[in-house]
């Protein structure tokens, strides 16, 4: 079996490059610079147990690649870039006949919940992944993974619902490749949960770190945020993995240490404005509470101020810590007044 990491940033670099180092089968993929510096250099890999120097195979676009039957698609690329990407690979032929779309299954290794609709347009074989991987991508050709002792927590089950022996086999080789990888049969329950977490994204990149002389009143935001996704989930009838849920499978197995003293500098949304990327996130996180709120009669203004906010910032190029938790606040506040 051989892994195809589709987007070998923060999260799909620390999986192929794990799995790589395992000794599994890996081909990433990755663009510009990044491609440059993986293809001229190998991955660089820097775990709390040291650095890899890895000669991950790596190609830039599915045309420089012959799939193979055995070719498990892995989507680590941002949501927002789902459906090129999709679209760039359902197409392709296998060895043997057919296309991808047609024979190979793909596993959103995503942050969100729709990255799996978007793959079951184009794929029949459709895995969702409940990413709990706290990695960094900031430099061509570098990923730092900040845990300890497993790299990370990589729920695995078929979309939309349900588990069988390909599920599990990805798992046993992520189980011994540096992470856990449970098996639920109802992986979205999880994705939801982590949706939930996931709402703190753009304050932290609009804001930067959450523990300074407003950490207080931050708190306050993000459960106002979060309590707006848990009543639209509600009103939809929508179930998630509770708190307690999540923080009994984590325990303190996946411990965020220093690397080369430097502490981890912020999640992926913060990532992306700080590498200028043009685009994040946001419409598929806080945003698709938004969608939940407009189609179940839910106001949800903490979550559009944060979606709108940050999808600005993404616009114009701005940094992470360029606004305020009182200016969102505000923004907030005066929001039903527009």
């Amino acid at each position: 079996m051989r892994y195809i990491i589709i987007g070998a940033g923060a999260i799909g670099g620390t999986i192929g490059g794990r799995l790589f180092e395992s000794g599994r089968d890996v081909v990433l993929v990755a663009r510009g610079a990044h491609y440059e510096a993986l293809r001229d250099e190998g991955l660089r890999l820097a775990l709390p147990g040291g650095a890899l120097k890895l000669a991950v195979p790596v190609v830039d676009g599915p045309e420089a690649l012959e799939l193979r039957a055995d070719d498990v698609l892995v989507v680590a690329v941002k949501t927002q870039d789902s459906v090129a990407a999709l679209d760039a690979w359902a197409g392709r032929p296998v060895a043997g006949g057919g296309t991808a779309g047609e024979r190979l299954p793909v596993v959103c290794a995503q942050n969100g919940v729709a990255g799996e609709r978007l793959a079951l347009r184009r794929f029949r074989r459709v895995y969702g992944m409940c990413v709990w991987l706290p990695a960094s991508y900031l430099e061509p050709g570098s990923i730092e993974a900040s845990c300890t002792p497993l790299t990370g927590i990589l729920h695995i089950g078929r979309f939309p619902s349900g588990s069988d022996a390909l599920a599990e086999r990805i798992a046993a080789d992520l189980k011994a490749s540096g992470f856990d990888a449970p098996t639920p049969s109802d992986v979205m329950r999880w994705k939801y949960g982590k949706l939930l977490k996931n709402l703190a994204n753009a304050v932290e990149a609009t804001c930067g770190p959450l523990d300074g002389d407003d950490a207080a009143a931050a708190r306050d935001l993000l459960a106002r945020a979060v309590a707006e996704g848990e009543a639209v989930l509600d009103a939809a009838g929508i179930d998630r993995a509770s708190e307690a849920e999540q923080t009994a499978v984590r325990g303190d197995r996946v411990r965020l240490q220093t690397l080369n003293g430097v502490a981890r500098g912020g999640g992926s949304s913060w990532q992306s404005l700080t590498r200028g990327t043009g685009s994040i996130e946001a419409d598929y996180l806080n945003g698709e509470i938004v969608l939940l709120g407009r189609t179940t009669g839910v106001d949800t203004p903490v979550n559009a101020v944060l979606q709108q906010t940050a999808n600005a910032f993404a616009r114009e190029g701005r940094r992470p810590g360029e606004s305020t938790i009182p200016e969102l606040t505000a923004l907030v506040d005066s929001y039903g007044r527009r």
